[in-house]
């Protein structure tokens, strides 16, 4: 199959060195695009990005050489580009929605990994095994917007939420609805990108506040478990989340401690284990290249899931659950972890571009 033409914006920062790394050698899309800022702009990547390059690898042959277009500037777009990841950094939000309405005026789709179009009604937020349905709201979007070229903007939510909301979705369509959730995360360093937390804060130390992450905790989750309303998404408040986010001194990997009451039916532990180990949706059916064989990996060791042990499982897109039992306050408690940069991050984006070049939304 001939690969299409892909770009990357933001392409010197972490999540951009991710998203190049992981599509190295992707079966579906080529790099022929890097973009970011002015500063890096007609520099060689590894120019603009060896010095800061954190990567578990080198520097991939096939990019090295490449010249950094700047991200701002739409008339060197190449003519052939189908569509861009964005992992932009900008002073404000307001820039970062401008430029990636930008591109998607230019009939660009936009898969971003950036907050910036979280909350904007007519922009799906997609977790690929949950809200895949919400693709449909495209072409609500393309009317509204006026993006009459094909272009449009898709998200992914945040990191910390992804470590445990595909465990709850399993229970929910398995027809066990849940009432309340009260969550603590311990988020990995990388999370906060680079150079990130400063040593002397975060090594034997946890810091109990992150800004903003409760609030996309606990909000994120009504937007992803919505439904598709003729304007936007009509969010689903049905569960009520409390959560308390904290930084831990863990280089990748968030955890996620989970408290769960059920509404009225409450399963065994053994159903909810047997849900969770059988759980499939679209992606593993259409088995698409970054979608983990099996979504949500139950392990059975008393002291699993760890970061350093489980968060590379299946690719770094698996969810690893452990410790499921029963909870004095609700009805159970579960510990759950997902790799941030990978299935929170780069990978999950590109799963969800694989996602819409299966549904024909990419060409």
């Amino acid at each position: 199959m001939e690969k299409i033409k892909i770009g990357v914006l933001g392409a010197t920062g972490v999540v951009g060195q991710n998203y190049l790394r992981l599509l190295e050698r992707h079966p579906w899309f080529e790099i022929a695009d890097i973009a970011a800022s002015p500063r890096s702009a007609g520099k060689t990547y590894e120019e603009a990005a060896g010095p800061k390059w954190q990567m578990p690898i080198l520097i991939p042959d096939s990019i090295k050489d490449v010249i950094v277009r700047d991200v701002q500037d739409m008339d060197s777009i190449p003519d052939d580009l189908s569509f861009v990841f964005s992992a932009i950094t900008m002073p404000t939000k307001d820039q970062i929605k401008e430029v990636e309405f930008n591109y998607a005026k230019k009939g660009i789709p936009v898969i971003s990994n950036n907050s910036a179009h979280r909350w904007t009604p007519d922009v799906p937020m997609i977790v690929g095994e949950i809200n895949y349905t919400h693709t449909d709201l495209i072409p609500i979007q393309q009317k509204n917007r006026g993006f009459d070229k094909g272009g449009f903007i898709v998200v992914k939510p945040n990191c910390s939420l992804q470590s445990y909301l595909t465990a709850i979705y399993a229970l929910e369509v398995a027809g066990y609805k849940i009432d309340k959730l009260i969550i603590t995360t311990l988020q990995a360093v990388s999370g906060a990108g680079y150079p990130g937390v400063a040593s002397l804060d975060v090594v034997d130390n946890i810091v109990p506040y992150i800004g903003g992450e409760e609030e996309k905790t606990e909000l994120e989750p009504h937007k992803i478990l919505g439904k598709v309303g003729e304007k936007g998404i009509v969010n689903d408040d049905s569960i009520q989340i409390s959560s308390t986010c904290t930084r831990v001194p863990v280089t990748d990997g968030h955890t996620a401690c989970v408290n769960m009451k059920f509404k009225d039916k409450v399963p065994s532990k053994e159903e909810i284990i047997k849900i969770w180990n059988e759980f499939k949706s679209l992606p593993q059916e259409l088995d698409l290249p970054f979608a983990p064989k099996q979504p949500i990996i139950y392990l059975e060791n008393i002291d699993r899931p760890q970061p350093r042990k489980d968060r590379d499982n299946d690719k770094g897109m698996a969810v690893s659950v452990g410790r499921l039992r029963k909870d004095n306050v609700f009805d159970y408690k579960f510990v759950a972890l997902s790799h941030n940069t990978v299935r929170g991050a780069a990978g999950g984006s590109i799963l969800t571009a694989e996602l819409l070049k299966a549904k024909n939304l990419i060409k």
